[in-house]
């Protein structure tokens, strides 16, 4: 008897789940690409997941924080998951995917080979666990988001891995005048719970014995809402590939040891009512292969800003290099150098330079391992993965490979991408003829000028200013675009104020900018949506026949909001009825349509 192989044809075939692989597949269906997502775990997120439980980091500096898919995601958690509990964060991402009629959802099923012809992938196929048989996806396009890069060794895809020399990109580098193939380790994280009262905690035998010295390098506290045990890092010395079973028992055994000195060393006394809520077995990983593609993004182009031309994404994370020897390194764990922030990503990153029909996205792009140290955290991922969905859904259009959207069709992509509230700064987002022509007004006008409500700029930031790019109208007052004869809308688009920065959520600075937690404390708030986002509003439209109502919505827990139209109209109205923290008055950035 032989196994079941299971055959899919589709569009696009996207191996990994993580954040950068729900939103580009997420990204693609949305615009109608028909797509598979093959994910090895049972959950997505990857790092995010419960099974890691890194939570989500991205670029540093005010109101840089990540829009698109990936803002999407953390508001619909703040709604669902306000205690930010880790099994429900998966059920948010896990609905996103589930939420599309076009994406496939592949879960349990681990990539294990690829069939390739003439520099193109044909079908790569899967091993899903849980029903025992194989899954072979037949595709016009790929994308690896694996983190891993397994479709590199399957298909023949250049890639690269540890840290170049100094002389190659003009880097500071760590790896000095000679590249090795050394990267930074990966970690088995540790969550806490306080008790109101005492509880003991028995570590294994085989738990890792920690010194005093060891304890006065790395000291825990998680007290601290921002501790989160990242420095149990291993690996970095090591294949962190090949050796990772074995790098896994040494960080378990790690993680063990480390909250067994916390517990039972003497040298922190509030340890005892501390419980370990959590110890992951599977490592969240921060480096392996990197893919290559038309452009190597470099330590230099992210000190420069990262001005391209073909920008389809951004970082601002620090430029945070870890030491190979990770817990055991006698120094910092890490060198941090702060980065530009935002700095843009170029499409030529994303593509392989010699498999044509391969994207790539997430923590694998084309970059040196300088450069990689900032773009491979999570919100940038994200962004990533949805630039990749948008170039899938623009190459099926136009029957193009993946080097060619951008060589023919880059505005399309960018423009698509700020339509879909990617912010690519310093770009704006163009708005349509129809709607500059038309009169706009409003009937409770607070403060801003209304015709920034059409500018093109969905948020405030310094590449457009410094005064404020939105509106704010009164809560129960209405703007309303007016025409003087029928005008075709195919569609409206409403960028509401969601609060970038979370100042008007609960808790500490940590507490308020990620949508998971670290340790659970008794005073641990429960999170809010964000005061300045609206809530219920009324969308309407006048044809020859009057007004007629296109949106009513009661619990809006969305930034951007998109309505179809496709019909003349002489009146577009947007009418708020009340924000999220019950104001007076409601801030927008956009109200315009096409």
């Amino acid at each position: 008897m032989r196994l079941e192989t299971a055959t899919l044809d589709t569009d696009l075939c996207v191996v990994g789940g993580g954040l950068a692989g729900l939103c580009a597949a997420v990204a693609a269906a949305r615009h109608g690409v028909r797509t598979v997502l093959m994910q090895e775990r049972p959950v997505l997120g990857g790092n995010a997941s419960s099974e890691i439980r890194m939570w989500v980091c991205g670029a540093q500096g005010e109101n840089n924080r990540e829009t698109g898919l990936i803002e999407e995601l953390q508001l619909a958690n703040l709604y669902y998951n306000p205690c930010k509990i880790h099994s429900l964060w998966d059920g948010v991402m896990y609905g996103m995917a589930r939420a599309e009629d076009r994406l496939t959802l592949l879960l349990n099923t681990s990539c294990m080979d690829a069939e390739t012809e003439g520099g193109r992938i044909l079908s790569v196929t899967g091993w899903q666990m849980t029903t025992q048989r194989f899954v072979r996806v037949r595709a016009k396009l790929f994308s690896d988001c694996s983190g891993d890069s397994i479709l590199a060794p399957l298909t023949g895809a250049e890639f690269r891995i540890g840290r170049e020399s100094a002389a190659e990109f003009g880097e500071e580098t760590s790896a000095g005048e000679h590249a090795d193939r050394k990267t930074m380790g990966m970690s088995c994280l540790l969550q806490g719970r306080k008790l109101d009262r005492p509880v003991e905690f028995r570590a294994p035998a085989w738990a890792k014995k920690l010194t005093a010295d060891d304890l006065r390098r790395r000291r825990p506290n998680p007290e601290r809402t921002g501790e989160n045990f990242w420095y149990l890092e291993l690996g970095g010395e090591d294949d962190t590939i090949g050796d990772t079973e074995r790098i896994r028992d040494d960080l378990v055994a790690l993680a063990y040891g480390m909250w067994d000195a916390y517990k039972n060393s003497g040298e922190f006394p509030e340890a005892a009512n501390w419980q370990l809520d959590f110890l992951g077995f599977l490592p969240g990983k921060r480096e392996s292969r990197r893919m290559v593609g038309d452009y190597v993004l470099t330590q230099g182009d992210i000190a420069a800003g990262g001005d391209f031309p073909d920008t389809v994404a951004y970082g601002g994370w620090p430029l945070d290099d870890h030491d190979p020897r990770g817990f055991w390194n006698p120094g910092s764990p890490n060198v941090s150098v702060q980065s530009k922030s935002p700095y843009g990503i170029p499409y030529r990153c994303l593509y392989s330079h010699n498999v044509e029909n391969l994207f790539f996205a997430g923590r694998n792009i084309s970059a040196t391992h300088a450069a990689m140290s900032s773009s491979r955290v999570m919100a940038t991922c994200a962004l990533l993965g949805q630039a990749v969905g948008t170039a899938a859904a623009v190459a099926v259009k136009y029957g193009v490979t993946p080097r060619a959207v951008g060589a023919e069709h880059m505005e399309e992509l960018q423009q698509t991408l700020m339509y879909d509230d990617c912010f690519l700064p310093p770009y704006r987002r163009a708005v349509s003829e129809a709607a500059l022509a038309a009169e706009l007004s409003c009937d409770d006008a607070v403060a801003g000028d209304i015709l920034n409500l059409r500018s093109g700029a969905d948020r405030n930031h310094a590449v457009y200013g410094d005064g404020d790019q939105g509106f704010t109208m009164g809560v129960g007052s209405s703007v309303e675009y007016h025409m003087d004869e029928p005008t075709e809308a195919a569609r409206v688009r409403i960028v509401f104020d969601s609060d970038l920065d979370r100042v008007t959520l609960p808790g500490d600075a940590i507490e308020r900018g990620h949508g998971t937690r670290a340790n659970v404390l008794p005073d641990s708030p429960e999170m809010t949506m964000p005061k300045t986002l609206v809530k219920v509003f009324a969308l309407e439209i006048e044809t020859e026949n009057g007004w007629e109502g296109v949106i009513f919505e009661e619990k809006n827990l969305r930034r951007t909001v998109t309505a179809v139209i496709g019909r003349p109209v002489t009146g577009i109205r947007l009418t708020v009825m009340e924000t999220w923290g019950g104001t007076d008055a409601a801030h927008l950035f956009s109200f315009d349509f096409e």
